[in-house]
């Protein structure tokens, strides 16, 4: 690493040690590279970096990055995906290296006034020192200066990070790390909960927020406080992104691609730079840029060139896309983006998109429908990732074989003492609308599995079971009854007290007291049994699907929001459509906008099989479409 308080005779010396070092795909090489880049990095940073200019010579670019990148055509995308993720990303490796050895390859010259590219506030009182924030512009595809890279506010830099929002008229602030992270803390809270504060001579007011579940919206008045009279108040809009993992990368790129839709459209079309931070202000920030970027270039031009605009935009802010998780996560999202593209529509065009959807013809044959499930039926389902569910202790506790949870976001049981595999059941946390683990998707128990899910429904705080199938159908047993036809029975440590039974025009009501007889605990439960859906095919109409998912709503609304448990038999094809429809409602009555695809898509990423064949994904549009009939003024329900 270079020592900068070294002389000019040391400094070569380094430069030697550095340009003997030919391998930059080699671990060792990156890791040398990249310390480097970071000691040069929190230099640069630093405002009490001293105010004479300084020219570090750097490493020469290495031989792997004479290597010549071209932009990749966007038909090329998924086979180059695939090449680059071979060998454990080896190439996606590579690549990052190269980048990071294309930015160190030229002098630099560091002075903390006149950098080229970091974003320079109006002096206070005189004072030199104030006019500096840990931040920098950084361009988009076609447009200069589009954003501005910033490291997440410390508690002493809150004041700054406001000046320079009002200074440089953002509208727009998008936060890509949450406040603690493992424990540790990522960011300062810069923004009052409720009411206003003031952070300099910034004032900042809540107006509004809507939390959903993988971001948050935040829309603040903010306004300069100026000392001869307060300026006109600005809004300014924070979309808090709180789906990235505490390490590592999102696990699916969709919830990224729906944010970042969501800050385009927000953003005003004359506002300045867009504030993009999360802890450094450079891994996740750059990997957001770069996606942007990208989806704007693949449009005019057909390709796209992640290595060059991660090279170019290196230039501006070091060390933008810090890790190959992160550069391989920026392929991921645009290769999801042009597979499946943009398919979210206003409530307003649903019966034209379904028109074209069951009348789109080709050869004969109808395909619009057809083809867009058959997407979804292509996508691999991982077994490498069901190991606890086919381990041979749980196997028998499964209904059907081809359907277990991922163990990713399988729900787990309490391990009783002294016996090995009793955290172990067929069932996945699925998100809402609005919350991650909204729902519990599960098969119908097993005669020896019932203790089991009701050992779950208290563990995990349930208050809602949705119901969808029958206990027999077409004399076959399709889920073992878990409830007393009267009074009270006991499983396990379990018991279950029957209190009401209402049928309602659809589906039947019953009101159960669920105890923990060790601890003679008690909870109410409430079970949603839901009749006229066929094992093949789907309910004869919508209505009364709208019905009892609005009834569960507001169940779920006075019990506290625990997550609701559903099934049918296999816990797949029925519950995963219910679960779909769920979410498409909530968000047609929050939005106006619906997502069939992607929301299925998604559900299917969480357990395999759900919404199972092209009726019942069919049924999730004409579901919509009779809510919006029925419900033609649902903007009141926002």
């Amino acid at each position: 690493m270079f020592d900068f308080t070294a002389t000019d005779e040391q400094l070569v010396v380094q430069t030697k040690q550095l340009t003997s070092m030919t391998s930059c795909p080699s671990r060792s090489h990156c890791f040398f590279v990249l310390n480097l880049n970071i000691s040069i990095f929190n230099s640069y940073q630093n405002p009490r970096f001293p105010a004479e200019q300084q020219t570090v010579v750097l490493l020469p670019r290495s031989p792997s990055a004479s290597k010549t990148y071209f932009p990749i055509p966007v038909d090329h995308l998924e086979e180059e995906y695939r090449l680059r993720s071979a060998d454990d990303g080896k190439l996606f490796r590579e690549d990052l290296c190269s980048s990071l050895s294309c930015a160190l390859s030229f002098p630099i010259v560091f002075s903390p006034t006149d950098d080229h590219s970091r974003v320079v506030l109006t002096q206070l009182d005189g004072n030199p020192c104030s006019d500096y924030v840990n931040a920098s512009y950084i361009d988009g595809y076609t447009e200069k200066n589009k954003f501005i890279a910033a490291q997440g506010p410390k508690e002493d830099t809150v004041a700054d990070f406001w000046r320079m929002i009002w200074e440089q008229k953002v509208s727009t602030v998008v936060m890509l790390t949450n406040l603690k992270e493992r424990k540790e803390d990522k960011c300062y809270q810069y923004w009052p909960d409720q009411g206003c504060w003031t952070y300099g001579n910034v004032r900042v007011a809540v107006e509004d927020f809507t939390v959903l579940v993988d971001y948050t919206i935040r829309k603040f008045c903010v306004q300069y406080q100026a000392s001869d009279a307060a300026k006109t108040p600005r809004l300014v809009t924070q979309l808090h992104f709180t789906s990235w993992p505490d390490f590592g990368v999102p696990f699916s790129p969709i919830g990224m691609l729906k944010f970042l839709k969501k800050v385009k459209a927000v953003n005003p079309p004359f506002a300045g730079p867009i504030v993009v931070h999360c802890s450094a202000g450079v891994g996740r920030t750059g990997t957001f840029i770069v996606i942007d970027a990208m989806i704007d270039m693949m449009h005019p031009e057909q390709k796209v060139d992640v290595f060059g605009f991660v090279s170019k935009i290196r230039e501006q802010r070091s060390q933008l896309i810090q890790t190959d998780m992160q550069y391989s996560f920026v392929y991921q999202a645009l290769l999801e983006y042009y597979l499946y593209g943009d398919t979210e529509l206003d409530v307003s065009s649903l019966e034209g998109h379904l028109h074209k959807l069951h009348n789109t013809f080709a050869n004969g044959d109808r395909v619009g429908l057809e083809e867009e499930f058959k997407k979804l039926t292509n996508m691999r389902i991982m077994k490498e990732n069901m190991r606890t569910g086919n381990l041979p202790a749980n196997m028998k506790k499964n209904r059907v074989l081809q359907i277990i949870p991922y163990d990713f976001n399988r729900v787990i049981l309490s391990m009783r003492r002294g016996q090995e595999f009793t955290d172990y059941i067929n069932a996945s946390f699925i998100d809402g609308y609005r919350q991650k683990d909204y729902f519990i998707a599960t098969q119908g128990p097993l005669t020896h599995t019932v203790e089991d899910f009701w050992r779950m429904v208290w563990e995990w705080k349930c208050h809602s079971i949705v119901m969808l199938t029958e206990l027999q159908e077409r004399e076959q047993d399709k889920c073992c009854q878990y409830w007393p036809m009267e009074d009270s029975v006991t499983y396990g440590d379990y018991a279950v007290e029957l209190k009401g039974d209402t049928l309602c025009e659809t589906f039947s009501l019953r009101d159960m007291v669920l105890t923990f007889v060790p601890e003679k605990q008690t909870r109410m439960i409430r079970h949603f049994h839901f009749h006229g859906w066929p094992e093949i095919g789907i309910p004869a109409e919508g209505k009364g699907m709208i019905d009892i998912i609005a009834a569960v709503q507001r169940q779920q609304q006075q019990s506290g929001n625990h997550p609701i448990v559903v099934h049918c038999s296999a816990g797949a094809g029925r519950t995963g459509t219910f679960i779909a429809l769920s979410n498409i409602l909530e968000r047609v009555k929050a939005e106006g906008l619906l997502d069939v695809f992607q929301t299925v898509k998604s559900l299917r990423m969480q357990r395999p099989h759900m919404v199972q064949t092209v009726e019942q994904y069919d049924f999730c549009y004409r579901v919509v479409q009779d809510f919006v009939d029925i419900f033609s003024d649902y903007a009141n329900f926002k």
